[in-house]
């Protein structure tokens, strides 16, 4: 860890303003991003957003920087927040069913998917929008945001062997959805 991050949560447990602000400046974008991504509605993403800031304030005593980096631990947060939001709504939501997917080879998914290029990428995130918020939080997090495994484990609280699986069987209904939306 930078000896500068290792100030800046010093700073932090010490609730000091300053520390506050620049934690804000330093990952605040990619929180909101995260939140928003995962919940639709602006103002929901924004109370999410500063009850993220709130707990990473009023908890930062429970950070424990030999686990993660603190930006991973507030992605954790931020995650866990949008996630909790959408389950306290208990809104209907139809996504694409898994099972369609189970007969895709890595081949064929790899072809779809292709070399990134303007269709391709509007593809994807047209067949991302298809998916439930936790799969769209890990192909984000490992494919925009380059997170490893293990990382996205940690976010949320899973097994890197458990996000790959996801992330193979999200890849194969991703590839299903852009052949369904490409005919």
């Amino acid at each position: 860890m930078a000896e500068t991050e290792q100030k800046l949560i010093k700073a932090l447990r010490q609730h000091d303003r300053q520390a506050q602000r620049q934690v804000l400046e330093r990952y605040g974008r990619e929180v909101f991003a995260l939140v928003a991504r995962l919940l639709t509605s602006r103002e929901d993403a924004e109370e999410a957003y500063q009850d993220v800031f709130v707990k990473v304030f009023q908890g930062i005593g429970r950070y424990d920087e030999q686990r993660c980096s603190l930006r991973t631990w507030l992605s954790r947060l931020a995650y866990h927040e949008a996630i909790d939001r959408l389950r306290r709504k208990h809104q209907p939501m139809v996504y694409y069913d898994d099972c369609d997917a189970d007969g895709l080879s890595d081949e064929e998914t790899a072809e779809t998917l292709g070399q990134p290029n303007g269709e391709t990428v509007q593809l994807i995130r047209t067949a991302l929008q298809h998916l439930p918020p936790e799969e769209q939080a890990i192909v984000t997090m490992f494919y925009y945001e380059e997170r490893s495994l293990k990382e996205i484990a940690y976010i949320t609280e899973s097994l890197p062997t458990t996000v790959a699986s996801r992330l193979s069987r999200t890849r194969k209904k991703l590839c299903r959805i852009i052949k369904m939306l490409q005919s």
